[in-house]
């Protein structure tokens, strides 16, 4: 909490500092977005669930299940930790190039900024899904 606050008073601290025509130092990302178009992150939350259900399902006894979701929890960290980082690895790249001081996510961002998510997506290699034709 307190370091979501400190990241809001930065961003709000640097908007009145917009002298680039670019949309100033600040850019947004929009993780919704990219979690839910990104095949790395669907993937791994796939596996997880499978793999959840798979545990509960099983015939194995109380201890052994909860040794296994345990086991599953490690794996959910090593996996947010590695999503996380190429995510703030290419947000870093693009506010490197542009020039920002601070890149924040949608979330954190009432008005303002400059959105990268594109450009970070570019360097994830995600495609954005088209939406269901209408039927």
């Amino acid at each position: 909490m307190k370091r979501l606050i400190v990241v809001a008073s930065a961003a709000i601290a640097l908007a009145g500092c917009n002298s680039q025509p670019s949309g100033g130092q600040i850019a947004t990302v929009d993780i919704s977005r990219i979690t839910q178009n990104w095949p790395k992150f669907i993937n791994y939350n796939n596996q997880l669930a499978a793999d959840t259900d798979a545990i509960n399902r099983s015939s194995a006894s109380r201890s052994d299940k909860q040794r296994q979701l345990d086991g599953l929890r490690a794996r959910f960290v090593t996996m947010q930790n590695e999503v996380t980082s190429d995510v703030r690895t290419a947000a870093e790249q693009v506010a490197n190039e542009r020039h920002f001081k601070l890149v924040v996510t949608h979330e954190y961002v009432g008005y303002g900024g400059t959105d990268i998510t594109g450009e970070v997506e570019k360097i994830l290699k995600i495609t954005e899904k088209s939406p269901p034709p209408n039927s």
